[in-house]
């Protein structure tokens, strides 16, 4: 199946769909399917960041990170 036929087929069926919670949950899925192209940027940003740093082998053994989040709130 193509994509226009994959429109055509989820077209018809929302126009014979009723209940207004599949309605409801179909136009979420697809508004969340579309990111801010801001948003999309700053999380490749800190995606390619970590890679980067993860390469340099700056990460934390969990114990260390541990020890830093009760540190940082105070526990």
């Amino acid at each position: 199946m193509n994509t226009a036929d994959l429109r055509l087929e989820v077209k018809k069926l929302i126009d014979n769909e009723a209940d207004p919670h599949i309605l409801e949950a179909i136009k979420t899925l697809l508004n969340k399917t579309a990111l801010d192209p801001e948003l999309r940027n700053k999380l490749t940003s800190r995606a390619l960041k970590s890679e980067d740093n993860i390469a340099q082998g700056k990460t934390l053994d969990r114990e260390s990170f541990e020890s830093n989040l009760k540190e940082k709130l105070g526990v």
